[in-house]
């Protein structure tokens, strides 16, 4: 059958420069990437143009749960495409349904509600808070600094980082900012119009930053006092990356009274279908029935496609044991991470991070740190890391960023500590 439309011409050579090029003729320059021009990826390996091998500890931020080209993503994508890719939703499909269910059984009773990333997830939490507060008047949600909610306009506006507002103001009103982890800065914030708190458990844009047990304890007590909406991003820090499905419930594992905290919603995205975009937002009652019919909608959202591969996932982390091997390789590997700290600490300045959530912070001035001196401190060490082999992800001006598969092996996790310390060593003299 001739093509209606012919495709564009295939790449033959390994040619970098013809990549680059495509993008910086033909795509908006939003993103200041790296040099390296990816090709194809194998579990927790990424290959480039010219053959060369990365160790990905950096899993797409936190979205490759399973690694590249797992062959149970590909089954759940061939297999369900065959039936069902898309239908509206005007209609009902078992995919969709089934994934609510098990996310439900995962979290609390509650309903969900599914989309297209994170920030469309954001999205949805920032309409029922509204909706929550608008008969007594109530819009305000507070967030906190250096939080980072996506890059909508109401995202920026409720994301505590400066840089991600630059160019966009006035800010969509309704949103403020007050410290992390400081309860009583968030007692203090409350206004009249306060309708909701919204927090990460662990810090990803905003250097990898766990909230403390009694912060949570204290925010769900503020919240219930003052008839206020709890709600979590855990857009990154979720889906078992810290060893339970959400990092609240890793945080609070032991911790008495832990176990009866719930926040009111929860955003999703990332880990949830492992590369096929797919976002969700959790309710729980009384509040799962605010957004009624015609308040809110999405064209793409929870799609058959995208819903079998996110059940798919879920099921290969129960069958793995992957939040197991979570919490034990994310624990080896923050050790040796911490030993790195320990033998080089004009290099390391300290170690932070749950389960496969990791984070090194770089000494204030890193004593022979090359590349351009114009560039972060953070984006240099990437560099370095990438002419190493080993591919992670900068936060800010010093932090970095290990966010790998949730089926990292400890060889890999090894492997990648040999290639730390030898960007390091040098470095430290």
């Amino acid at each position: 059958m001739k093509d209606i439309v012919p495709s564009p011409p295939p790449i033959v050579r390994n040619d970098v420069a013809a990549v680059q090029a495509l993008f910086q003729q033909n795509v908006v320059p939003t993103y200041g990437r790296f040099e390296i021009v990816l090709s194809h990826g194998s579990g927790s390996y990424l290959y480039d143009l010219t053959g060369r091998r990365y160790l990905d500890l950096g899993g797409g931020i936190a979205v490759t749960s399973l690694g590249h080209a797992h062959p149970a993503i590909t089954e759940a994508l061939v297999e369900q495409s065959r039936k069902l890719i898309h239908v509206s939703n005007f209609y009902y499909h078992e995919p969709q349904g089934r994934l609510a269910q098990a996310l439900v059984g995962l979290i609390a009773p509650g309903k969900c509600f599914f989309c297209n990333s994170g920030a469309e997830a954001n999205e949805g939490l920032f309409k029922l808070a509204r909706k929550f507060g608008h008969d007594e008047g109530r819009f305000e949600i507070l967030t906190t600094l250096n939080s980072f909610h996506g890059r909508t306009l109401a995202g920026i506006a409720a994301t505590g980082q400066e840089k991600v507002k630059k160019g966009f103001e006035p800010m969509v009103p309704g949103f403020r900012q007050v410290p992390y982890n400081d309860l009583e800065a968030m007692r203090a914030a409350l206004s009249p119009a306060t309708a909701a708190i919204m927090i990460e458990g662990i810090q990803g844009e905003g250097g990898v930053t766990s909230a403390s047990v009694e912060y949570l304890l204290g925010l769900r007590r503020l919240c219930d006092e003052k008839k206020l909406l709890l709600l979590m991003d855990s857009v990154q820090c979720g889906h078992f990356r810290t060893g339970r499905f959400q990092s609240f419930q890793r945080l609070l594992e032991g911790v008495p009274g832990g176990e009866a905290f719930l926040p009111d919603g929860i955003s999703m995205a990332k880990s949830l279908g492992g590369g096929f975009p797919i976002g969700a937002f959790w309710v729980r009652a009384p509040y799962a029935d605010l957004l009624g019919a015609g308040t809110h909608g999405t064209t793409y959202g929870g799609s058959p496609l995208a819903c079998a591969v996110a059940l798919k996932i879920l099921e290969v982390i129960e069958r793995e044991k992957l939040s197991d091997n979570a919490r034990q390789v994310g624990a080896f590997l923050k050790h040796g991470l911490q030993e790195l700290a320990n033998k080089y600490p004009t290099v390391i300045q300290n170690v932070r991070g749950v389960g496969l959530m990791l984070g090194i912070e770089l000494a204030p001035n890193v004593p022979n740190l090359p590349g351009d001196s114009s560039k972060t401190q953070s984006i240099r060490f990437a560099n370095l890391l990438h002419a190493a082999g080993l591919l992670a992800i900068p936060a800010g001006t010093n932090v970095m960023r290990f966010l790998p598969s949730l089926n990292l092996r400890q060889g890999e996790a090894e492997e990648g500590l040999r290639i730390v310390e030898s960007v390091i060593a040098p470095m430290a003299g």
